[in-house]
C-alpha cells in the first residue's frame, strides 16, 4: 500500500520548470544549431591545441605561404603540405594553430567582458527600478554613457591606459584587462534599462507587496523575489552581450590596438591577412568565418532563450 501511495505522489509531482524551458528551447532549430556550433567551437579552441600539438608562434620561412589542402581541387599545382591542412602564413606559422589560439583569447575576452557588463547592468537596473530615489540619478548616468560613441571611447582608453597596464601586468595580461574592462564598462547600458523596466513592473505585483507588508527588508526582497523573476531578460541580454564583446574585441585587434603582434586573436589574424587577401583569400576566410558563425550562433541562442523563458510562449 505504501508503494502505491508513493507511486501516486511521484505521478502527481509537478514537472520541473527548467525541463519545460529546455523542451521549448529544443523546439527552436536555430537555437539548437547555434548551441551545437558554440559548443563545437569552444571545444575546438580549448582542447584542439592538446591534439594539434603545433606552436602557433613558430616561424618556418622555408614552409611559408602553404595553401590549404582543399586548394588541390582548384589548382593541382598549389603548394600544399598535409602537415598544415589550413595552410601557413607569410612567416610559415600554422594557420590552424593560430585559429585555435586566437579563439581561446577571443572567447575568453567575450565571456569575461559579458559577465562584467551583465553584472554592472543588473546592479544598476535593480537599484534604479526598486529604489525610486536612485532612479533619476542612475538613469541619467546611463543616458550619459549611452550618448558616448563606443569605438572612439575604447580607442582613447587603449591609448591612455595601454602602456601603464602593460608595465604593471605584462604585455598580454595588461591588454586583456584593459580590453575586458573597456568593453564591460561600455556595454552594460541596455541590460540596465531592460532590468529596470522589469523591476518597476515587478515590484507592484501582489506577491512583492505581500512580502513587503510583512516587513521583508529590501536586500532580501531583491535577492529572493526580484532577481529570480528578472532572470529571463538578464540571460537573453548576456547572450547578446557575448556577441557584442567578440565583435568589439575583433574590431580593436583589426585596428591594431589589441593584443601584441605575436599574440593571435581572430581579429588580429584577420588584420594580418588583409594585405595579401587577393593572393591568399583563405587567410581572411578562416578568421572571418570563425567570428561570423560564433556571433550568429550566440544570437540564435539568445533568440531561443527569449522564447523558452517566456511563460506565454511555453503555454504555462
Amino acid at each position: 500500500m505504501t508503494d502505491v501511495s508513493a507511486a501516486k505522489v511521484a505521478i502527481e509531482k509537478p514537472r520541473n520548470q527548467w525541463l519545460d524551458v529546455w523542451d521549448q528551447f529544443r523546439s527552436h532549430k536555430g537555437a539548437m544549431a547555434g548551441l551545437i556550433f558554440l559548443v563545437f567551437i569552444t571545444l575546438f579552441c580549448v582542447f584542439g591545441p592538446m591534439l594539434w600539438n603545433v606552436d602557433p608562434g613558430k616561424l618556418d620561412v622555408r614552409n611559408k605561404d602553404v595553401r590549404p589542402i582543399y586548394m588541390l581541387l582548384f589548382d593541382s599545382n598549389a603548394k600544399v603540405n598535409w602537415a598544415n591542412p589550413m595552410g601557413t602564413d607569410n612567416l610559415g606559422r600554422d594557420i590552424m594553430a593560430n585559429i585555435m589560439q586566437g579563439g581561446r583569447i577571443s572567447l575568453a575576452v567575450g565571456w569575461t567582458a559579458m559577465i562584467l557588463a551583465v553584472f554592472i547592468g543588473t546592479l544598476i537596473g535593480v537599484l534604479a527600478g526598486y529604489f525610486r530615489r536612485l532612479d533619476g540619478l542612475l538613469m541619467r548616468f546611463t543616458d550619459l554613457v549611452l550618448s558616448l560613441p563606443l569605438l572612439p571611447l575604447l580607442l582613447v582608453m587603449m591609448l591612455l591606459f595601454r602602456d601603464p597596464l602593460r608595465a604593471a601586468f605584462g604585455p598580454e595580461n595588461g591588454i586583456f584587462i584593459l580590453i575586458v574592462v573597456g568593453i564591460g564598462i561600455t556595454s552594460w547600458m541596455q541590460t540596465a534599462r531592460i532590468v529596470r523596466g522589469d523591476v518597476m513592473a515587478l515590484k507592484e505585483r501582489e506577491f512583492v507587496l505581500a512580502a513587503r507588508s510583512i516587513g521583508t527588508p529590501p536586500r532580501r526582497m531583491i535577492t529572493r523575489h526580484v532577481l529570480p523573476n528578472v532572470l529571463s531578460p538578464i540571460m537573453v541580454s548576456a547572450t547578446l552581450g557575448l556577441a557584442t564583446a567578440i565583435i568589439t574585441e575583433s574590431a580593436l585587434s583589426f585596428l591594431g590596438l589589441g593584443f601584441p603582434s605575436d599574440f593571435p586573436t581572430w581579429g588580429k589574424i584577420l588584420f594580418d591577412s588583409v594585405d595579401r587577401m587577393t593572393a591568399f583569400p583563405e587567410r581572411v576566410i578562416w578568421p572571418g568565418l570563425a567570428i561570423s558563425l560564433t556571433v550568429l550562433a550566440v544570437n540564435y541562442i539568445g533568440d531561443g532563450l527569449r522564447d523558452a523563458l517566456d511563460p506565454r510562449i511555453r503555454g504555462l
